[in-house]
């Protein structure tokens, strides 16, 4: 029996890369981990079997290296500045090296015209990494994570208040997917790339759900009652400077705003849910209640307490003290691209036209 070609992770102590990594191990496949620093993420990946690599991911030379001898890879860009750059770099260092096989975690609202600079960095991306006949690609389309609603778990433990800009609480807007079945349908395309070249996945959960749902389903998780608020857009960029590391990105603050946007305009309900869990991962695609109770049993920190409360309270007032920052004048500091007529997806024909064959009949005549 001929044995398992290796395989490239990028970032691979990241939300899907590490998942990802792990499972292919499981797979008997060997992995070599592209990592930033050694940490306790490394260490697991390491005690799991995986060949670490530590490098910067934006360095061609440090790319050239990580890709000496491997013929399949998963390229996942950071959550960081210099998007472009790094599927440039991947894109020359998969050249210079021939890689055979490559599975690229894109973004649902990829599009030329969009508001966001990230979003349109990867849809360039999409573009270069597909430029090469000879490597095969297959594409992951990724909407909202079923991970981005557990930042609100601490308020709704404390304070039984889940609050984001997501809109109307009643309409079903998202269908959570989890970082694990993510990398799962990964996994899948990277298994086997003469089945998977040159196809697109949507990874999603089982449910379209409404923000109402999240929060119930949050409460069930946490055996109290929670409910939706819908916050405004101001109020949320509060909170993530607030709340943020400092030196936070300010292509992931103008994304953020964006994205929010998009979540309220019913972007995320188009074509969810859908089976490519299933199909190409193999697996049940795991429901948000679930995934919050994971969560929990893996943050024992989240537990009832009056430190706990108090904690929780003064984070509000905190950001509710915070000065929110201003998002256009952060993208003019920073050179951003700007565009003179920018489309969010729903508005833009190109978009539709590849994503919307069965666009919710309610969201098709409000656009049409």
């Amino acid at each position: 029996m001929p044995a398992r070609p290796k395989v490239l992770v990028t970032s691979a102590t990241g939300k899907t890369g590490l998942p990802t990594a792990l499972q292919l191990l499981e797979q008997g496949f060997p992995v070599r981990a592209f990592v930033r620093r050694l940490d306790h993420r490394s260490e697991q990946l390491e005690r799991a079997g995986a060949e670490i690599f530590v490098g910067n991911q934006y360095s061609l030379s440090d790319m050239r290296t990580a890709m000496t001898g491997v013929k399949r890879a998963y390229q996942c860009a950071p959550g960081a500045p210099n998007f472009l750059h790094f599927n440039a770099v991947f894109t020359a260092a998969a050249y210079e090296t021939g890689l055979e096989h490559v599975v690229t975690l894109s973004q649902w609202l990829a599009a030329v015209d969009h508001p966001a600079q990230m979003t349109r960095d990867t849809y360039i991306g999409d573009i270069l990494i597909r430029m090469r006949p000879e490597m095969t690609v297959t594409t992951i389309n990724v909407g909202w994570f079923a991970e981005n609603y557990l930042m609100g778990l601490e308020s709704a433990l404390h304070m039984g208040v889940f609050s984001m800009p997501l809109g109307d609480g009643n309409v079903k807007k998202n269908a959570p997917p989890s970082n694990a079945d993510i990398a799962s349908v990964a996994v899948g395309a990277l298994i086997d790339p003469a089945a998977h070249a040159g196809k697109t996945y949507r990874p999603t959960g089982p449910d379209l759900m409404s923000p109402n749902d999240i929060a119930a389903a949050m409460g069930r998780a946490l055996g109290r009652k929670v409910k939706y608020q819908d916050a405004s857009p101001k109020m949320m960029l509060k909170a993530v400077k607030a709340i943020s590391p400092p030196g936070y990105s300010a292509v992931m603050l103008s994304g953020l705003k964006n994205y929010t946007d998009e979540y309220r305009r019913g972007a995320f309900a188009v074509n969810a849910p859908t089976s490519d869990v299933k199909t190409v991962g193999g697996r049940t695609p795991e429901a948000f209640e679930s995934i919050a109770r994971r969560y929990l049993a893996e943050h024992p920190e989240l537990r009832p307490s009056f430190a706990g409360k108090l904690k929780a309270i003064g984070g509000f007032l905190k950001i509710l003290a915070t000065r929110a920052p201003d998002v256009a004048a952060i993208e003019a500091e920073k050179d951003f691209v700007t565009l003179k007529d920018p489309k969010f997806c729903l508005e833009d024909a190109a978009w539709r036209e590849t994503h919307e064959p069965s666009l919710p009949r309610a969201l098709r005549e409000k656009v049409a």
